[in-house]
C-alpha cells in the first residue's frame, strides 16, 4: 500500500538544476455525468469518479462525457449561468465531499467550452423524413449513479444535433488543472464551429443506394466537423514552459449506416490535429483566427479519440494515418495496465474492448511514465465508467 500512495502523489516540480517541469496529465471518459448528477454532493457514481481521480492526481485532466449545463435543462434553473458543471464537480465532489482509506481532497481550476452535442441544427441529418427538434428532459440516474437510458425520441432528437446528444449539452467536455499552473485564457482557440467542408478533400458521406451525397448542399454547407468541439488550451508550467492542450472526442466510428457519415467524421475529427500540427490552411478558430500550431510549440493531444490504431473502426486508419506518424508526435507511449482483465488486451482503455484514449505528447516532451488505471477484475462490473483513465508522467523542457 505505501508503494502505491508513493506513485499516485502529485508530482508538479521544478528541477533547479535542469530546470525541467515535471507533470502527470490524465484523461478520463466519465460516461455520462448529467446536470442533475452535479447539482447534488452525494450522487454515488460521480463520487467514486472524484475518488478516482484524487487517487491519480493529475495535474491536468481531460474529463469526457461531463454535460456542458444549459438553463432550464436537467435541473439547472433557468437564470444560471452556462458551462458550471466543472466547477460544480470540483467544489462538491473533490474538495468537499467526505473520503475513505485516508484520499485527500483536490482542488483545481475548470474550464468549459461548448459543445455542438444536443445542439439542434434545423436540419434532417439522419434522412429519415423528419426534422425532430424537440427534446425530452432527461430522467435522473438510478439509485447507483447510473445514467437513465436513451430513448427513441431522444435518439431521433440527437441525430438531427450538430453532434449527438438526447438534450442540450450532453456528453461534453472539461479541463480541470492544477492551481499552481496558468491556463492563458486569453490564447484558448476553440474550432467548433469550424464547417466539415472547409477540410482539404473531407470525407463526405454519400448514399451509396443513390449516389447522390447524404447531406444537401444547405446541410453540408453548415455542418460542423466537431461532433463535440476541438480545444487548443495553453498552459504555463511553474517553469515558464507552455504546454498546448489539444482537446477532443471526436464521435464514435459506428451508429451509421452505408453511408458511413459518423465513420468518416471521426476520421476527419481526428484529421484535424494533424492538419492543425501541419499548419493547413483551411483551419480558422471560433473567433476567426487563421492558422494552426507554430512549429516549436509543446503540445498534448488529449481525450477519448474513439480510434484504436491497431483496430479501426473504418477502411482507413486515421490514428496512423494522420497522429502517430506525425513528425511532431512523439513516439507513441503505449500506456498499458499490469492488471489483466480477461477479453482485454494490456493497451485497451475501455471496458469495450479497445484503445480509445489517448495522451500524446509532442516530440519536444519527455514521456517519463505511462500507464492505465483499471480496476481489479472482480470490480470491474462495478466501476464507474466503461472507460479507464490514462496517464503520464511528462518532462517539458523549460524556455
Amino acid at each position: 500500500m505505501r508503494r502505491f500512495v508513493i506513485l499516485i502523489s502529485c508530482i508538479l516540480t521544478s528541477n533547479a538544476i535542469g530546470q525541467q517541469a515535471d507533470i502527470r496529465v490524465a484523461t478520463f471518459n466519465i460516461e455520462d455525468v448529467r446536470s442533475s448528477d452535479l447539482i447534488r454532493n452525494d450522487q454515488p457514481r460521480v463520487r467514486e469518479i472524484a475518488e478516482i481521480i484524487e487517487r491519480l492526481r493529475p495535474n491536468v485532466i481531460l474529463l469526457n462525457e461531463i454535460a456542458y449545463d444549459h438553463p432550464g435543462v436537467d435541473g439547472i434553473p433557468s437564470d444560471a449561468r452556462t458551462g458550471q458543471n466543472a466547477q460544480r464537480f470540483v467544489e462538491r465532489y473533490l474538495e468537499e465531499s467526505p473520503l475513505e482509506g485516508g484520499v485527500r481532497a483536490i482542488r483545481y481550476m475548470a474550464y468549459m467550452w461548448e459543445t455542438n452535442t444536443g445542439l439542434h441544427s434545423g436540419f434532417d441529418l439522419d434522412n429519415d423524413g423528419t426534422v425532430t427538434n424537440t427534446y425530452e428532459q432527461p430522467a435522473p440516474s438510478d439509485s447507483l449513479g447510473k445514467p437513465s437510458p436513451q430513448t427513441a425520441p431522444g435518439r431521433a432528437y440527437g441525430n438531427d444535433a450538430w453532434g449527438f446528444g438526447t438534450f442540450p449539452g450532453q456528453y461534453g467536455m472539461a479541463l480541470l488543472v492544477d492551481e499552481r499552473l496558468e491556463v492563458l485564457t486569453d490564447k484558448v482557440r476553440t474550432f467548433r464551429l469550424l464547417p466539415w467542408d472547409y477540410v482539404s478533400a473531407p470525407h463526405k458521406p454519400v448514399n451509396p443506394e443513390t449516389d447522390e451525397p447524404w447531406y444537401s448542399d444547405e446541410e453540408w454547407k453548415s455542418f460542423r466537423l466537431s461532433s463535440k468541439s476541438h480545444w487548443d488550451i495553453p498552459v504555463r508550467l511553474p517553469s515558464g514552459a507552455v504546454v498546448h492542450f489539444l482537446c477532443s472526442h471526436p464521435t464514435p466510428p459506428a451508429f451509421d449506416g452505408p453511408e458511413e457519415r459518423n465513420k468518416r467524421r471521426n476520421y476527419d475529427e481526428i484529421r484535424f490535429w494533424g492538419d492543425y500540427l501541419s499548419e493547413q490552411g483551411y483551419i480558422v478558430d471560433d473567433n476567426g483566427v487563421e492558422g494552426g500550431l507554430p512549429r516549436g510549440e509543446h503540445f498534448v493531444i488529449l481525450g477519448d479519440l474513439n480510434a484504436d490504431p491497431a483496430e479501426p473502426g473504418w477502411k482507413r486508419n486515421a490514428m496512423m494515418d494522420h497522429l502517430l506518424s506525425h513528425p511532431r508526435v512523439g513516439p507513441d507511449p503505449k500506456p498499458t495496465s499490469d492488471i489483466e482483465i480477461s477479453g482485454l488486451d494490456p493497451t485497451d482503455t475501455a471496458t469495450w474492448g479497445k484503445r480509445a484514449d489517448y495522451v500524446l505528447p509532442s516530440r519536444t516532451i519527455t514521456v517519463v511514465r505511462t500507464g492505465i488505471w483499471r480496476p481489479s477484475a472482480e470490480k470491474l462490473g462495478s466501476f464507474p465508467s466503461d472507460h479507464f483513465p490514462v496517464w503520464a508522467e511528462l518532462d517539458v523542457p523549460s524556455p
